[in-house]
C-alpha cells in the first residue's frame, strides 16, 4: 500500500486518508475519491490530500476483516457466535446466547504476530457471555494489508474463537440459616439472577436450620441438575458444615478455598453425578466474585478441577475490600 500526501490530480480512485471539510460537508476518512469529490475539494481551495492506495496483491481493510473473521469464526453457529458486517477494517464476533469463551490463545497469538496492521482482540479465556455480547473485534488497522499476510494469519488462527452453551437447564439452592444471620432472600435474588443470565432456571430453594444433618437431607432431595449451598455461616474448613453434609450425602468434595478474592471460601464436589457447588457468602451481592467463574464453566458443561481454581489466582484478585486492613494503608514512620 501507498500512502501519503498527492496532488488531487493524481487522487482519483485512491482511498482518502484523513476526513476533510469542503464548504458543502465532511469529507470522511475511508471514502473512495470520484470525481465530484475532486471537484469539491478544488471548490474549497483544497489542492492537496493525504490518501492510500492499494498496489498489487493488497486487499482493502473491509475485504481482509472480513476474511480474517471467517477463519477464525467458520462456523459461526456451530462456534455459537454471530459476525457483524465489515465496516471500517472491523469485524466483530458476537456470543448467540450465554455461555463461556473457549479460546485456543496460542493460535491467536500467533495470528498477531503475522502483521501489525492485522490484529483480534478478545475477552479473557473462559469469560462468561450474555446473548449479544461481544467476544471478539477483528481490526485490519491500515486501509489495506498485503493479500499474503492474511493468508498466513488465517492459516494460524482457524477455528481459535468459540463460545460454549450451557448444558445444564436447572439449579437448585439450599440455604442454610442461623439465628441473627444475614437476610436470605437477597442472597437467594442474587443467585437466580447468576443462574438465569447462564440460561438455566433456579428451580428449587430450600431453606434449612444450619446443621449437618438437616444439610445433608436437603441437599440430597433438591431439585435441579446442579446442586449449590449458601451457608448462614461461613464454611471455615473442610469439615465444617456444609462439606460434611455432601460427604454425609454421599457425595465427596474435590476442593475448599479458591485463590480468587471475594471467593475465597467456595468448595466444590459432587453428589453422584449431580455437580454441588459451595457458594461462598459474597455471593449474596450481585458483584462478581470467584463463585460466577465456578458456576459459569460447571454450566457449560466443563469440568473444573483443583488444578483449574487455582490457575484462577492469576487475575483473581476482583477487588480490595475497603474494611479489609492493608500493610501499605498504615502510617509511614
Amino acid at each position: 500500500m501507498k500512502f501519503g500526501p498527492v496532488p488531487l490530480e493524481q487522487a482519483q480512485g485512491a482511498i482518502l486518508a484523513h476526513s476533510v471539510t469542503t464548504t458543502k460537508r465532511k469529507l470522511r476518512k475511508g471514502i473512495w475519491l470520484e470525481a465530484d469529490h475532486l471537484t469539491e475539494l478544488r471548490a474549497a481551495g483544497i489542492n492537496e490530500v493525504t490518501v492510500a492506495r492499494l498496489e498489487q496483491g493488497d486487499l482493502h481493510e473491509d475485504e481482509a476483516a472480513g476474511r480474517l473473521a471467517a477463519a477464525l469464526a467458520s462456523d459461526p453457529q456451530s462456534a455459537g457466535l454471530r459476525v457483524t458486517a465489515p465496516f471500517t477494517g472491523r469485524v466483530n464476533l458476537l456470543a448467540d446466547g450465554p455461555g463461556v469463551v473457549e479460546l485456543d490463545v496460542s493460535a491467536i497469538e500467533a495470528f498477531n504476530r503475522v502483521h501489525p496492521m492485522i490484529t483480534v482482540a478478545t475477552v479473557p479465556q473462559m469469560q462468561q457471555m450474555t446473548d449479544g455480547g461481544m467476544v471478539a473485534t477483528i481490526k485490519v488497522i491500515s486501509y489495506a494489508v498485503p493479500e499474503a499476510d492474511v493468508i498466513t494469519a488465517c492459516n494460524a488462527a482457524r477455528d481459535a474463537v468459540r463460545l460454549i452453551a450451557p448444558t445444564y437447564k436447572t439449579a437448585g439452592l439450599v440455604v442454610t440459616d442461623i439465628p441473627g444471620g444475614p437476610p436470605n432472600e437477597k442472597g437467594i435474588q442474587a443467585i437466580r439472577g447468576r443462574v438465569e443470565a447462564l440460561g438455566m432456571d433456579l428451580s428449587d430453594v430450600q431453606i434449612v436450620r444450619h446443621d449437618t444433618a438437616e444439610l445433608a437431607q436437603a441437599v440430597a432431595r433438591v431439585e435441579g441438575e446442579i446442586a449449590m449451598i449458601l451457608t448462614g455461616s461461613a464454611t471455615s474448613d473442610v469439615n465444617d458444615v456444609a462439606p460434611s453434609a455432601v460427604r454425609a450425602a454421599g457425595g465427596q468434595v474435590d476442593r475448599f478455598g479458591m485463590p480468587v478474592d471475594p471467593g475465597n471460601l467456595l468448595f466444590s464436589g459432587r453428589i453422584g453425578a449431580r455437580p454441588v457447588i459451595g457458594l461462598p457468602g459474597c455471593a449474596r451481592s450481585p458483584a462478581l466474585n470467584g463463585a460466577d467463574w465456578v458456576l459459569s464453566r460447571v454450566a457449560c458443561g466443563i469440568t473444573v478441577t483443583g488444578d483449574d481454581i487455582a490457575a484462577m489466582g492469576v487475575g483473581g484478585l476482583l477487588k480490595e475490600i475497603p474494611t479489609r486492613p492493608q500493610p501499605r494503608a498504615g502510617k509511614r514512620k
